[in-house]
């Protein structure tokens, strides 16, 4: 199910790093997230209530302006 929230993700495992793009299109990259979260993100059915919930106001994090073109670091992106 299309998310009204989230538009895409990535998940950087390297890095640690969970990028978010949203329907406004801002970006932003959210610091130290397990990988558990990104795994539970994943198999969420509402990808706006579980990052609500688990991610906004538990991470550092930094917005990145508009949503990227392709070619991004490795990892793991989602077009939800």
């Amino acid at each position: 199910m299309p998310s009204t929230v989230i538009r895409s993700y990535h998940y950087d495992r390297r890095r640690r790093a969970l990028d978010i793009v949203f329907q406004s299109r801002r970006r932003y990259t959210y610091l130290g997230v397990p990988e558990k979260t990104f795994d539970a993100m994943k198999a969420a059915f509402s990808k706006g209530e579980l990052f609500n919930r688990y991610i906004r106001d538990h991470f550092t994090f930094e917005r990145n302006g508009e949503e990227p073109p392709p070619g991004r670091s490795p990892g793991v992106e989602i077009e939800v």
